[in-house]
């Protein structure tokens, strides 16, 4: 029975340094454009059922309570929370922060779409608007060499409009992609997410159409790590990594004093 605390109190010590972990990336990213944080989720194992609640005791009477002994904890999920984060102003002309729902879309090499909060983009030598690795946006918008200076246009509504020799043309618009399960993304690193089954298909739209976010050009959004929170959570975690330390401690004497008998 000692040896089983020993095995309990070492479930407890891996399933907080995952914590540990995740606290530690959420604080490396407090400034990384359109971070979101993440969140360990703890669940029970499975208990050893050694006397059954509702037991009969007799022909007439049951146990009112059982004898069940757990056997540790587990970090089953690290979730993403998809809450807004703080948007700032940059005055870049392709900078984009979605206020609300919705995730750009980047199309990778391979052809694939994926999805980013991160709205840093520019364009490159051939004037097609690309995220800071030179994946191009979703749909593709061009930016014309002759277009005047200062005239790019974002509409909170996704609509890129430039003004060549006086006149307005629309180049296209923005459209931003968002699932039923955001949570459910595959986080990829770059700033950037993939569906998958738990997130669902991505339902697209034009931004402030059907509940999705509007745009703000020449903002940026930032990470939403509150980082007194993470603090907290960082002091809690390692009082909590003691004190499965100490239960190990605990264990360990008593299983010299067994010896000792």
């Amino acid at each position: 029975m000692t040896e089983r605390a020993l095995w309990v109190a070492k479930t407890g010590l891996d399933a907080q340094q995952t914590k540990m972990a995740v606290i530690s990336n959420n604080l490396a990213n407090v400034n990384t454009t359109g971070y979101k944080q993440s969140r360990a989720v703890f669940e029970d194992l499975i208990y050893q059922n050694l006397r059954k609640a509702g037991g009969q005791t007799t022909q007439n009477t049951q146990l009112p309570s059982g004898l069940q002994l757990g056997t540790g904890v587990n970090v089953v999920a690290t979730e993403k929370l998809h809450t807004q984060g703080n948007i700032q102003q940059t005055g870049n002309d392709l900078d984009m922060a979605i206020n609300g729902r919705g995730f750009f879309q980047i199309i990778m090499p391979n052809g694939n779409i994926n999805y980013t909060r991160d709205g840093s983009f520019s364009r490159d030598a051939a004037g097609q608007v690309v995220n800071s690795d030179g994946f191009p946006l979703q749909p593709g918008i061009t930016i014309p060499a002759d277009a005047d200076a200062g005239s790019l246009t974002i509409g909170k509504d996704g609509t890129v409009s430039v003004s060549q020799n006086g006149t307005t043309n629309v180049l296209g618009q923005v459209l931003l992609a968002d699932f039923v399960n955001p949570t459910g993304l595959e986080a990829l690193g770059d700033n950037l997410f993939k569906e998958t089954a738990a997130s669902g298909t991505a339902t697209i739209s034009a931004p402030s159409e059907q509940g999705f976010g509007v745009l703000r050009q020449k903002e940026l959004e930032g990470s939403n790590v509150n980082v007194v929170e993470e603090l907290v959570n960082m002091i809690e975690t390692q009082r909590a990594y003691e004190m499965n330390s100490k239960a190990i401690t605990t264990t360990d004497q008593m299983l010299a004093e067994l010896k000792n008998l």
